[in-house]
């Protein structure tokens, strides 16, 4: 049977960030009938962690893990058993990344085909684009000299045009997490650019499954009821030529797979539920529904799609200067307030030293207590508690002055009020702050290429149309029934789910109900107004609420929420992993009835 015949595809989910746990490929291969293993190991943090090893090393820049861990121990099964692998491991360097490959493939004795897809990569072509500016905030180019990486987001077409011609391991660089997946799909049903739906349910697939066990009961709301998490299965899509699928894990795995524990990976960092913007293809999931068809597998059906846009996302990094903190531990009576004043101190004390030497001040400085509910802002529950973990950093364009902070607050303990505490160790060193800018280039002006076993092959660019938001067709605001019933307050946690995650500086937040009756409710008490309110101390831009009619979700996206995010910003959580948790306590109205039924 050829593969444009194929009515099903099983694809593993086997990576969801670089430093993964190795447990997933044995896992996958032990499952077995799996035709495709994808590995997905980038974020913006990790590319600029790759680009500063490339920088010291011409040989590094990408995911040694996935040549070492995830081929190295497994590959003679997987050639045997003709699981095709797709990877963006490549990372800044994908001809690095090939090269050990292809030695591994060698030095093994078998006879594989590897790929390498590049043209997402213009680190060299600055100049090319220092007019464009942020796409969420307009703001100015970084200058050339500053910038670590520049990458553009690519799609599924070039890894399908990879394993159309042959090959078995196919490795790119900065391409969408999805994608990955997408591409066996492509490749294996034969989808082309204008079988949009199609594609927007390949997407899906691939979102669910490119965070590997958050689909099966990794960070999940309610966690307590997932079994045997030291052996959680990783998950698998059964990817049917219509799109929709079923969403598993390997037999007897630890875990669960629900409509919950897929629900949230769904609303996990997506901004607009109706225009999540792909290079192949603008995704619709607002109309996406659940369905429990065995004990651990759901069924996915009902994304639709629009054109592809005609722009690529690239992300930039660039050097803004050198960051410092570390921790201390308080404990006993009044401990929040002893940590700050040991914060404040040491802060001034570095200042004080900063203008003795005629310094510019800091950047930036921060002061957090873990154990006070300072995530809570004005809804924290004031309980005195009796041990906190004080959190003190500072931004500065000087290394030096950077460390200075670390070095007086340091040097202040003998100083501090009692109950001062730390692990023992060398003190941390200063670490360049790397932000993100993101920003669109025209899809026409990025030719892409495929090396195939050494062999070069010009793929050209890709083609799009402009998107145009405002033209969607949103769907009615779900509206609660009132009946004269009595309303009565209880916590979010006890009605939904919820799962948050990040985008550069952006927050979202997923909210997924319990039972569809309470939807309308958590809508009518979730507004805009409400949440931004629950993050006021730490929001600086607007929130924005879209619903999801197909499960009755919520998604949230919080703008200029995380202090710059990633390794930009000085925060506890500069991901917003927390922000479902702070969420999840809100109060929600609904009739005293329902309550009753929980």
């Amino acid at each position: 049977m050829s593969s444009q015949q194929r009515q099903s595809i099983r694809v593993g989910g086997a990576s969801g960030f670089w430093g993964e746990s190795d447990m997933a490929v044995p896992q996958l291969l032990a499952a077995g009938h799996v035709d495709y293993l994808v590995f997905d190991y980038l974020a913006e943090i990790t590319m600029s962690i790759m680009a500063r090893a490339r920088a010291a090393d011409p040989g590094q820049g990408y995911a040694t893990d996935f040549v070492t861990a995830a081929l190295k121990p497994h590959l003679r099964q997987i050639a045997a058993s003709g699981v095709k692998v797709i990877s963006n491991a490549g990372g800044v360097n994908p001809q690095a990344c090939g090269a050990a490959v292809r030695e591994l493939v060698r030095a093994s004795g078998l006879n594989l085909s590897v790929a390498v897809i590049t043209g997402d990569d213009l680190t060299g072509r600055l100049a090319d684009f220092a007019g464009y500016t942020a796409m969420d905030t307009g703001a100015a180019f970084p200058e050339a000299a500053k910038v670590a990486s520049a990458n553009a987001y690519l799609g599924a077409f070039p890894i399908a045009k990879a394993l159309a011609r042959g090959a078995d391991i196919v490795i790119t660089g900065r391409c969408v997490d999805s994608a990955v997946t997408l591409g066996a799909c492509i490749h294996a049903f034969g989808w082309t650019r204008d079988d949009h739906d199609r594609l927007a349910g390949g997407s899906l697939a691939g979102h669910i499954i490119e965070c590997g066990p958050q689909s099966t009961g990794g960070n999940f709301t309610d966690w307590d009821s997932i079994p045997d998490v030291e052996t959680i299965g990783y998950p698998i899509a059964e990817i049917r030529a219509d799109g929709s699928f079923d969403l598993t894990k390997p037999e007897g795995a630890g875990g669960a797979v629900t409509t919950a524990t897929v629900g949230e990976q769904m609303l996990y960092e997506i901004g607009d539920p109706q225009a999540y913007m792909l290079p192949d293809v603008v995704c619709d999931f607002s109309a996406v529904t659940l369905t429990q068809t065995g004990p651990a597998r759901v069924t996915v059906a009902g994304a639709r799609g629009l054109p592809a846009p005609d722009a690529y996302k690239v992300s930039l990094t660039w050097s803004d200067g050198w960051r410092a903190g570390a921790l201390w531990f308080f404990v006993g009576e009044d401990a929040a307030a002893k940590a700050r004043a040991f914060g404040v101190a040491g802060v001034g004390r570095a200042r004080s030293k900063l203008r003795a030497m005629n310094a510019p001040d800091f950047d930036e400085t921060l002061i957090e207590v873990l154990g006070d509910e300072s995530h809570y802002g004005d809804f924290a529950r004031q309980q005195g508690a009796r041990e906190v973990v004080l959190k003190v950093a500072a931004k500065h364009q000087d290394a030096r002055a950077a460390g200075l902070l670390l070095k007086e607050i340091t040097g202040l303990a003998l100083s501090a009020p009692p109950g001062l505490t730390l692990f023992s160790g060398g003190r941390p060193k200063p670490s360049p702050v790397v932000r993100l800018f993101s920003f669109l280039v025209e899809k026409r002006k990025l030719p892409i290429d495929l090396d195939l076993d050494g062999t070069h092959i010009a793929l050209g660019a890709e083609t799009g149309q402009a998107f145009d938001r405002a033209a969607l067709n949103r769907p009615a605001a779900p509206a609660a029934q009132a009946s004269g019933e009595r309303l009565v307050d209880v916590p979010l946690i006890r009605l939904a789910q919820a799962r948050s995650g990040d985008k550069g500086d952006n927050a979202n937040i997923g909210v997924l109900p319990r039972r569809p009756e309470y939807a309308a409710w958590i809508w009518r008490a979730l507004t805009e107004q409400v949440v931004a309110e629950r993050f006021a101390h730490f929001l600086k831009g607007p929130v924005e609420r879209y619903h999801l009619p197909g499960t009755g979700s919520i998604n949230f996206l919080l703008h200029q929420a995380l202090g710059g995010g990633g390794v930009a910003s000085l925060r506890n959580d500069p991901q917003g992993k927390t922000y479902a948790q702070v969420l999840l306590q809100t109060p929600v109205a609904i009739p005293a009835s329902l309550v009753e039924a929980l």
